[in-house]
């Protein structure tokens, strides 16, 4: 296991000075409790607000855009959730190689394991696997430490057995997270990512709206998200990333992009 070492964001750093400014004045003026604890239930209604933004760096670092270097190089990624799927998948992968095209998948370590030959198949053609929990559980955002480290531990070893490479970054199911998560992510070695663009395709079936979100404002250094799990189906019953890779793909080339890993951005 990686060396713990973490470093608090200036946030977290000024809510754990509250907390020890709040006890101090309750211990020195009892009758006075009611202004220390509304700072403190602010401070947590902050806290969580924060948390609900996937983007937000406010409780520690977060990839929400390749690093300068890797956007020096007209680099883009593109990173794909909630996998492996054995409908779905397969078929994405066709796609990638038909367009010589590496991705990031973020996979569920339980569905890993049940599909372990797709997992594998992954890293056989050039693909990064990372972080996606072990679980998925919708309300990763509400646990602990000790449940955080083990959901996350457990994918760790799950993938890495799997694939043969540790993976490098995590994502937090829907993006959701809390302060505990960060000093988690420190002590297992952990990037946190997000994305610079979504197109909600685990919701939206119309493909063209969801490329339209992915593409607006496309330039170097984007990390772009899609779903080969969970994803929506178009009016036809087609999960809607299968139609959105080719046009997606063939708009990254055209503006002159090359689609590279997250762990590949870092060199």
């Amino acid at each position: 296991m990686p060396d713990f070492i973490w470093k608090p964001s200036i946030l977290i750093r000024a809510s754990l000075a509250l907390h020890a400014a709040a006890l101090v004045a309750v211990v020195i003026d009892p009758g006075q409790w009611r202004w220390p604890l509304t700072a403190v239930i602010l401070n947590h209604l902050l806290l969580t607000a924060v948390g609900m933004w996937p983007r937000s760096r406010w409780l520690g670092p977060n990839w929400t855009r390749l690093p300068e270097a890797a956007a020096a190089r007209r680099e883009v990624a593109l990173t794909i959730d909630d996998g492996p799927d054995p409908l779905v998948t397969p078929k994405v992968l066709d796609v990638l190689d038909r367009y010589a095209v590496r991705a990031t998948f973020f996979c569920v370590g339980e569905k890993a394991s049940r599909y372990p030959e797709l997992c594998r198949e992954l890293t056989r053609r050039g693909h990064a696997v990372e972080n996606h929990s072990q679980n998925h559980r919708h309300w990763f955002a509400l646990t602990g430490p000790r449940s955080m480290l083990r959901e996350l531990q457990a994918a760790q070893d799950t993938l890495t057995q799997l694939t043969g490479q540790r993976p490098l970054f995590f994502r937090a199911p829907a993006g959701l997270r809390n302060p505990f998560l960060d000093p988690v992510l420190a002590r297992l070695g952990l990037k946190l990512a997000s994305w610079s663009a979504r197109g909600f395709d685990t919701r939206v079936g119309d493909p063209g709206r969801v490329k339209d979100k992915l593409t607006a404002g496309l330039q170097a250094g984007a990390i772009l998200l899609l779903h080969d799990g969970n994803a929506a189906r178009t009016p036809q019953g087609v999960p809607v990333i299968l139609d959105v890779l080719p046009a997606l793909l063939e708009s990254i080339a055209a503006a002159g992009l090359r689609t590279v890993t997250l762990r590949q951005a870092i060199t």
